[in-house]
């Protein structure tokens, strides 16, 4: 076989659907695999739903993801333009669906809205879905009655003549063979009123002139893939390997839309979540790799990318599982990259002179996205309100009381301590607590409480001492005794 071609050709409608982005990587995983190339191209003939900087958001996406194209508008690989207003421009499309005419495959279609409107709809074979076919009016014109309204400038489309019966059948590397009733295919438009391509008959031309070997997007598609086929059939074309992909439902396995806030990969990282993990995570939705691994680097997925473990079934985008995974990515993370990510959300929080490189260490192993980093540095920038009940700990075997002994004789320890980093403070409570014979909790506890005010927090006692300093840290014991004293 001829090398693998694969292709990424979005609509510049704005930010990238999950299913778009998981489209762009099978396709870039399936090229590279195989040793061969993947190209951008833009498909914006629908001239109504082009958004400005949609186009900037396409690169952006692709550069951050990793998936960077041999080919596309920016990089000429000898069978561009890349962008489908520039191949309309330059006459391809009208070029190929006048040649399409003179074979008898498609024909001038001058019927008004009115008449469209008028015809009657059918029902498919599966009671689901309505099809309003074409009555193939205008397939009977004659040659004088075309040229006539040509002449005259009567606004009109090219539509194809497909056959009326028999069947047509397919292959999908994912779905096997499907066969469909010819009487369901419609006589689709090719060329639009506008001049524009139908994204059906341009995406065809496109993939046979650019060596596309491989055609992968989602399987809402494939109830369309017999009108391709009819194309190439028509042309003498080579049909591409299509590998359809399954549909991505949310958790109510309902569509994933727009709507549900976490569609698009910039939500997501607005959430907070890193392109890797998301990148990881929307590669398994639809394949499984063999084995239980399930954190791969793009590297790793272009190694052991095989598309013949796809599945049939929905996927469903689960935000807990997602989460888990971009946790794993963040303890991973090399700490100077942690920070600078997680700085701006620190700093949302603390405004106080603390060191955030050390609050950042503490939160790192803690955390799943970034904005969980609010509810586990709350406490650094103000003491909260708490209950004195949070001193009795069952595990630690500490009460109120026991905890207001073990304060007040740990209080001018510290104060007499010069050296407020985590291991000088350790040393110093580990030789108390030697020395009493207590367990480590039995103190740990208590004084982690006084100086966080919470049960749950990043770091031991004495790692938050650190942060806070001498000061805040005997400040908040004294606060602690002064509580458990009068309770």
């Amino acid at each position: 076989m001829s090398k693998v071609r694969t292709r990424f050709a979005p609509s510049p409608t704005g930010r990238m659907h999950v299913g778009n982005l998981r489209t762009a990587l099978y396709a870039y995983l399936i090229a590279k695999h195989a040793g061969g190339s993947f190209m951008l191209r833009i498909e914006d003939t629908d001239q109504e739903r082009f958004m400005e900087g949609a186009l900037e958001i396409i690169y952006r996406t692709l550069e951050k993801t990793g998936l960077v194209h041999d080919e596309g508008p920016d990089k000429d690989g000898g069978v561009g333009p890349y962008v489908q207003s520039e191949r309309n421009a330059a006459g391809i499309y009208m070029k190929y669906a006048k040649q399409l005419i003179e074979q008898g495959d498609a024909y001038y279609c001058f019927c008004d809205k009115e008449r469209l409107e008028s015809l009657r709809s059918k029902v498919s074979e599966d009671g689901n879905t309505e099809i309003v076919v074409y009555d193939k009016h205008c397939l009977h014109l004659s040659k004088e009655e075309i040229e006539a309204n040509l002449k005259e400038g009567k606004p009109y489309v090219i539509r194809m003549n497909m056959p009326t019966e028999g069947t047509t059948t397919f292959h999908d590397e994912i779905y096997g063979d499907i066969t469909v009733p010819n009487e369901e295919l419609d006589d689709m438009i090719l060329i639009k009123s506008d001049g524009y391509p139908t994204y059906n008959f341009a995406n065809v031309v496109d993939d046979h002139l650019m060596g596309i070997t491989h055609v992968v997007r989602g399987n809402e598609y494939l109830s369309s893939a017999p009108k391709y086929n009819r194309i190439y059939e028509a042309f003498g074309w080579e049909v591409p390997v299509y590998v359809h992909c399954p549909l991505i439902t949310d958790e109510n396995h309902k569509k994933l839309s727009k709507r549900c806030g976490h569609s698009s990969y910039e939500d997501l990282l607005d959430q907070g979540f890193v392109s890797e993990a998301i990148v990881n995570y929307v590669a398994l939705l639809g394949w499984c790799p063999e084995g239980t691994q399930e954190i791969f680097s793009l590297d790793e997925l272009v190694k052991i990318f095989d598309y013949h473990h796809m599945s049939k079934s929905p996927a469903v985008f689960d935000m807990t599982k997602l989460k888990w995974m971009n946790g794993e990515y963040l303890k991973a993370m090399d700490a100077d990259r942690f920070y600078e990510m997680a700085k701006p959300y620190i700093e949302e929080v603390i405004t106080k002179d603390y060191d955030l490189k050390k609050i950042a260490a503490l939160v790192k192993t803690r955390i799943e996205i970034f904005p969980d980093i609010k509810d586990q540095i709350d406490f650094f920038q103000e003491l909260p309100e708490y209950d004195t009940a949070m001193y009795c700990h069952k595990k630690m075997k500490t009460n109120e009381e026991t905890s207001l002994e073990v304060l007040k004789e740990v209080l001018p320890i510290l104060e007499a301590q010069d050296d407020y980093s985590n291991d000088a403070l350790y040393a110093t409570l580990k030789k108390y607590i030697e020395e009493k014979g207590y367990k480590n909790g039995y103190v740990m506890w208590p004084v982690r409480t006084a100086v966080s005010g919470k049960q749950n927090t990043p770091g031991g006692a004495t790692e938050i001492m650190e942060v806070l300093g001498k000061e805040e840290s005997l400040c908040r014991i004294r606060k602690g005794i002064e509580l458990l004293e009068t309770r």
